[in-house]
């Protein structure tokens, strides 16, 4: 008996609820190609009133494919805000609800149905489905509402979608080249339907926020990350590209995990990693070889090299080092304003030494080297604490090279530090730095003794997400008695202290890295130097103004985010011009050329012609 394959295409017709008839068309077709076709009318619930339905033609496939493609397509769907005109021209009448909306009505639903979900990681896939299907309308409801959604798109809900990849996984975004595309990475990115691109966010998932190794569940980071450099920026949404390096992972819950998405294999050695990563670079640099690469959320034992051997070759940053030390750079020099004490004056603890404790180290160290003091003599305000204790040269362990840095030499070996009370106790700091990843790890001992030694002591619990924050807003504040300059890496709310609204400042790297690209995209830099960096932050802390700052509010408002990345992006440009960076030649006005770059999301009637 031969097999037969049936295929039927089924129309309803309904009215007030009332099926008034069927017309089907039935192909039954076996595999020996003979072909028969049938077709029937049923007939149910019909009433006097209603005339009999004709069967459906469909005469034009590839018309009805184009319309669908266009509802389909984030890029060029608009839903309800086409024109009637524009329905007649592409062929929609009748495929959409009649009524025509405005962008800004489309929002206000979205706002509201945005609302309506009741936990975070719901919003957070609200939102990436409203991405994936009109890219235009998720901006505009992005970009006007940052404040509101940024913790959604990006920490402290971008962990959880992280951890969950696997099992929210919906659509695709973005690009994976893992370990089995050696030697095609080039062939592969020519499937990448747009174009152009001008910037890049790569990660390998070993590091994901403060969580650990993820895997190729990291592809939420390069996504989040980029949205905001659209929001934060506007970088073109169109010539935007979020990558994943698959090396593996080590992390045994993911390897047992049916629905982890990436090779389920250990991560790979150190010579097979840096072939990978380099054949990678070396591609993209052949495709697009203006594009700007931020490496992203790398693991410590790869992120310095990376940059290291990267940095001068290519055009590319690292946002976890150079980004961090730039934003929290800014914030203390706000800090410093608001204490009123030299810099030369301050001793600083960090508690982790990881990529964003060496960066964020490595720019403050700039504004004691400004005062005129050495790098030697500047080092010597620097004590870092890591999960042994204080690291110093005398400790007895193989420390890395980028500990070896800030090791102290002035400690005994029979007088070790074990814990970050007895540095607080013994080293009197202004200031402890946060950015171990370890939740809670400023005690009440720890920020009553920063209390006890100064007037304003400056807390930073920068550690991402949220649950890992070294201490909360509410804990510093009461445990300064409402005193101390506060910042975290993850926004906490406004706090109440005997009859003070406390705002405590977010260091978060929003600030830098979308403007940091946008001034250095503009110009076509050939790489981001130091100095851009050092641009970015100090022009960061000029945009709070002295009255504020007494107040111990070191960061402006993030709803001012693109007129502050503007201001920014110009001091990076400037900067790159000075150091001989750009190769665009010097615009007769900088800040028009800046503006004149940035994408503003709303329906674009040339998109359709």
């Amino acid at each position: 008996m031969k097999a037969k394959l049936y295929l039927s295409k089924v129309i309803y017709t309904k009215q007030h609820d009332n099926i008034i008839k069927t017309s089907y068309t039935t192909t039954t077709t076996s595999f020996s190609s003979s072909t028969t076709s049938t077709t029937s009318t049923i007939t149910t619930n019909n009433s006097s009133h209603y005339q009999p339905l004709q069967p459906l033609a469909i005469n034009n496939t590839d018309s009805m494919e184009k319309n669908l493609q266009i509802l389909r397509s984030s890029f060029a769907n608009r839903g309800t805000a086409f024109t009637r005109e524009e329905r007649d021209k592409l062929g929609l009448r009748g495929l959409l609800p009649p009524r025509e909306e405005t962008i800004e009505d489309q929002a206000e639903r979205c706002l509201v149905q945005f609302h309506s979900f009741g936990s975070n990681l719901e919003k957070y896939v609200f939102l990436n489905c409203l991405r994936d299907r009109n890219e235009t309308l998720f901006y505009y409801l992005l970009t006007n509402n940052l404040e509101l959604m940024m913790p959604i798109v990006y920490t402290p809900t971008v962990g959880e979608a992280c951890q969950k990849f696997g099992n929210e996984f919906r659509f695709a975004q973005g690009m994976y080249f893992a370990t089995q595309d050696r030697g095609e990475i080039r062939r592969m990115l020519d499937n990448w339907p747009n174009k152009d691109v001008d910037i890049i966010v790569v990660s390998d998932g070993s590091r994901i926020l403060g969580l650990g190794d993820l895997g190729t569940n990291g592809m939420g980071i390069p996504v989040g990350k980029l949205q905001l450099y659209v929001a934060g920026a506007g970088f073109n949404p169109a010539k935007t590209l979020p990558v994943i390096i698959d090396a593996g992972t080590n992390t045994k819950k993911y390897l047992d995990d049916k629905f982890y998405l990436g090779e389920k294999h250990a991560r790979i050695k150190d010579e097979e990693y840096y072939a990978l990563m380099d054949e990678f670079l070396s591609a993209v640099y052949n495709k697009w070889p203006k594009v700007l690469v931020q490496f992203e959320d790398i693991s410590n034992d790869h992120c310095f090299a990376l940059l290291e051997n990267y940095r001068n070759k290519y055009f590319c940053f690292n946002d976890d080092i150079q980004g961090t030390g730039s934003v929290i750079l800014s914030g203390f020099i706000n800090c410093i304003r608001a204490v009123q004490k030299p810099i030369t004056e301050h001793r600083l603890v960090f508690l982790g030494a990881g990529s964003a404790g060496i960066g964020v180290a490595d720019c403050i160290m700039t504004l004691f080297q400004e005062a005129g003091m050495s790098e030697e003599d500047a080092r010597k305000c620097f004590w870092f604490v890591d999960s042994k204790g204080l690291i110093t040269t005398t400790r007895g362990d193989e420390l890395t090279r980028y500990k070896k840095a800030y090791a102290r030499g002035d400690v005994a070996a029979d007088k070790q530090l074990k814990s970050l009370a007895d540095v607080v106790r013994s080293v009197k700091p202004t200031a402890i730095i946060g950015l171990s990843g370890i939740g809670g790890s400023f005690t009440q001992e720890v920020v009553e003794e920063m209390a006890r030694l100064n007037e304003k002591p400056i807390v930073m619990a920068l550690s991402n997400p949220t649950s890992n924050a070294e201490c909360t807003a509410e804990q510093a504040y009461t445990w300064s008695q409402g005193r101390c300059i506060f910042a975290s890496g993850s926004p906490f709310a406004p706090v109440q202290y005997n009859g003070k609204t406390l705002i405590p400042g977010q260091g978060n790297n929003m600030y830098i890295f979308p403007a940091l690209g946008l001034g250095s995209v503009v110009v076509n830099a050939r790489h981001i130097t130091d100095g851009m960096v050092i641009a970015a932050a100090k022009s960061l802390a000029s945009q709070v103004d002295d009255s504020e700052v007494i107040q111990g509010k070191i960061y402006p408002g993030l709803h001012r985010i693109r007129e502050l990345s503007v201001t920014i992006a110009v001091a990076v440009a400037e900067k790159a011009y000075e150091e001989g960076m750009a190769q665009l030649p010097r615009p007769d006005n900088l800040e028009q050329a800046v503006r004149d770059f940035i994408y503003h999301p709303h329906y674009d009637q040339k998109k359709l012609d």
